[in-house]
């Protein structure tokens, strides 16, 4: 059984020193372990930005994507090998700004891959400019005055498109991180995992101080029931979203892949896929 080294390998992460994506990465390789997987039962795509980096970081398969389009790639590699257990990973400005329209669907579509977003509030990789989960009235060098802009909510986003698995963490608690990522590998549909990673350079109002704050746990939360979506929501909403923990999942609803007619529970990777001459003339028989 493949342990928590057997997902490492010799790429040393160029991350800043700080950087919240370190703790995701490294609860990402204890997850894998200790759901047993092993490392050529995994696949990691990522988009672009600091956070698109990750795929190239833990011995698993990995594709780096481009920008915004890592869900994609993620939900056709689940559909042609449904034995892979598959996560797409990248940053807030990946997410839910040029891959937004990606990000609603595959929620609603409900493929069995997991999501995490490392989400930093700024766009680092390009040196600070504000990102969709800026808050109003944050600065930086090429908004002096202070975004005009209201944040988006990812997780009200989230419950309104159907999803059946929203959790949020905080880079600084990988116990709780680990913890959720396990949860989201198994459970059988799309699994947003949105994670409060810190950028230590160009965000020095979104710090680890400021979150430790302002976090609501939902895990010392008395008579919570993340099974319930309107206590999921109205409790996003109460805390403006700013709440850890498992917070709704539906284990009712079927996987999209489970609801596909036809669709063999054997990988297509593994399927014979060669059609006979009868078949052959057959499919060509429906043109004529």
């Amino acid at each position: 059984m493949a342990t928590l080294k057997d997902f490492r390998n010799n790429v040393k992460p160029n991350w800043c020193p700080g950087c919240g994506d370190f703790s995701v990465q490294a609860a990402i390789q204890r997850a894998a372990a200790n759901v047993g997987l092993e490392p050529e039962q995994l696949a990691i795509v990522s988009g672009i930005g600091c956070s698109g980096r990750i795929s190239g970081y833990v011995n698993a398969y990995g594709f780096h994507g481009v920008h915004g389009r890592s869900l994609p790639i993620a939900q056709g590699l689940k559909m042609a090998n449904r034995e892979l257990t598959v996560l797409a990973s990248g940053g807030d400005g990946d997410g839910f700004a040029i891959g937004m329209g990606h990000t609603v669907h595959a929620i609603r579509r409900n493929i069995d891959i997991t999501y995490i977003v490392m989400d930093n509030q700024i766009y680092g990789l390009t040196k600070g400019q504000p990102s969709p989960r800026s808050a109003e009235g944050f600065k930086t060098k090429n908004v002096p005055m202070g975004t005009i802009e209201q944040a988006l909510s990812p997780l009200e986003v989230a419950m309104a498109a159907g999803a059946t698995f929203v959790a949020q963490s905080f880079s600084s608690n990988l116990k709780q991180l680990t913890s959720l990522i396990e949860a989201g590998m198994k459970h059988k549909g799309f699994s947003l995992i949105n994670v409060f990673s810190p950028c230590v350079t160009f965000n020095k109002v979104n710090t680890y101080d400021w979150f430790k704050e302002h976090i609501v746990d939902l895990e010392g939360t008395p008579d919570y029931d993340p099974s319930n979506r309107v206590m999921a929501m109205t409790k996003i909403m109460e805390t403006g979203g700013l709440l850890t923990g498992l917070i709704y999942q539906n284990e009712q609803k079927k996987s999209y892949e489970d609801m596909v007619g036809g669709f063999k529970p054997e990988a297509l990777a593994n399927q014979n896929i060669k059609l006979t001459e009868a078949e052959f003339d057959k499919l060509v028989a429906e043109f004529k």
